[in-house]
């Protein structure tokens, strides 16, 4: 867990604490990783939908898959 030092703001504290929770995530697997079972995840929610009927939010939803592969690409791009 992170420990803040006296001299830290607010807003620095919370940029390490989100940094921790990143590195946190990736150590579970990389980055293509997170991008393939994304995307399977997606593909079987879309299979999903197909099932159940119309859903009005179903662009919303892929918008919020595709916003976190490009989350992905760009922690790739900084690796």
């Amino acid at each position: 867990m992170y420990t803040p030092t006296n001299g830290e703001s607010t807003d620095s504290q919370q940029l390490a604490h989100y940094g921790l929770l990143v590195q946190d995530l990736l150590s579970q697997c990389g980055t293509e990783e997170w991008i393939d079972d994304l995307w399977s995840i997606y593909t079987g929610y879309s299979i999903y939908q197909k099932e159940v009927g119309y859903n009005p939010r179903l662009s919303e939803t892929f918008t919020t898959f595709k916003e976190l592969v490009f989350f992905f690409q760009k922690l790739e791009k900084i690796k």
